[in-house]
Order: structure tokens, then sequence, then C-alpha cells
């Protein structure tokens, strides 16, 4: 693992991880988080054998994510934006996603699993960019955008590029509900895990999701004396 400058890789055969955004709430930059970097949620894969990459949660270090892809010249036609949950946090960065902009651009924004309560996916970016709030609104940034609301992910995401790759989501414990990935490709498992609050005893379910993974991504929000007065607020304790 290498983390410079608010960048985490970490690199295992041919899928990479990149930290874009990592914090909850409120972006922030006051000096004692500039090591690591104050952007609310983003995470970046990378596979690099077919050059593609997919994206979890559009916080505020979307932005970044988004110039970075500008200035290496990388190009796809279709980009993976999936999403653990729609708290602000997890969308204020994607107004600035300059693909947003590209109208050779297709995005596919999605969300993973069953019991689902979010009606209106479309809506919920149509909202966040009304003239009220932004100068310009969904339907003219450009790009061509899907809307997908799967609740079997694994049928959905076998064999793209004629690669295996099982996508699996689990329900969890956050005000309002969110989801936890487990993704298996090439023989390796990365597990997405953020905005949780276990309760009383780990939730075994997630246990499961995130067993023989090769690298599990979990929410670490308070200490655990502060976990003790912010039960209910839906995160987790370091330990």
């Amino acid at each position: 693992m290498l983390a410079r400058r608010g960048v985490t890789f970490i690199k295992a055969d041919s899928t990479r991880l990149k930290f874009y955004g990592t914090r909850g709430s409120i972006p922030i930059c006051d000096a004692g988080f500039q090591q690591f970097g104050g952007n609310t949620t983003c995470l970046q894969i990378t596979f690099t054998d077919t050059n593609r990459i997919t994206i979890i949660d559009a916080g505020t270090g979307l932005r970044n994510l988004g110039r970075d892809l500008r200035a290496i010249g990388h190009k796809q036609e279709q980009i993976f934006i999936g999403f653990t949950h729609f708290h602000w946090d997890h969308i204020q960065g994607f107004p600035f996603f300059v693909p947003a902009y590209d109208p050779s651009q297709k995005i596919t924004l999605l969300t993973l699993g069953r019991d689902q309560t979010v009606t209106n996916l479309r809506e919920i970016f149509e909202v966040q960019m009304q003239a009220e709030y932004f100068p310009v609104q969904l339907d003219h940034m450009g790009a061509n955008f899907e809307f997908l609301q799967i609740a079997d992910a694994s049928k959905h995401f076998s064999g793209i590029n004629n690669v295996d790759r099982m996508v699996t989501a689990e329900r969890h414990n956050h005000p309002g509900g969110a989801y936890s990935f487990r993704i298996e490709r090439n023989g390796r498992v990365l597990v997405v895990c953020t905005d949780v609050e276990h309760g009383e005893q780990i939730d075994a379910r997630l246990v499961e999701l995130a067993r023989g993974a090769d690298l599990l991504v979990h929410d670490a929000q308070y200490t655990a004396e502060e976990l003790q007065k912010r039960r209910g607020w839906g995160h987790s304790s370091l330990s």
C-alpha cells in the first residue's frame, strides 16, 4: 500500500484501487487534512488488463477523478458509477465531473442490491441540479446518461469484456439504508463497506460478504469513545 498526498493506491494483479475521497458529511481543507485529503467519498477501480475504470460514489473527490481522466487522455465508451447510497456527501461531486459534459460519453449511474427504497434514480440528480441550486441542469450537461436499478447484481455483471466479474451487494444498517459491495475478478476479491453501523454485535451478513477478501475497505469514522455517544448515526469506530 502506498499513501502520498491524499492518494492511496492498492495494487493486486490487474486491479488497482484509488481513493479520491474518504471523508464523510462535508469536504474540508484545513491544514490538518492535507496529507490524506478532505474530499468526500469517491473510489476509482481500474482494471489494468482492459484499461477500464469503474467508480463507486460521487462525493467531491469525483471532481479530481474527472480532471485526472482528462489529463491522461483516458477514453472509455461507458463509465459506470455505482452508489452505496445517496446522502449528500456521496453525490455532491457529480455536477463537477468533467466527463459528464462530454456529448460522446455514456455514463451509467446505478444502484445495486435488493430491497432498494429509491424509486426514481434520475430524479435524485435532477433535484440537486435544478436551477435554484446549480446553473447547469442535468439535461444540459451533455453526456448520455443511463439510470439503472439492479436487484441481482451478480447476473448483470458476469462476463463483461469476456472477463468474469461478479458483484454482490448487501444492504446494511445506515439511516435511509446503504449497501456494501463485493467485487470478484480474476481470483481477487475487493469488498467496500462504508457508512455502516454494526450495533452491539458485528453484522454477520457483512462478515460473510467480506470472507476471503484480498482487501476490505471499511467505515472507521469514530473512536470507540465517540461511537458510544453517536449510536444511531450510522457509522463504525476504528476498533
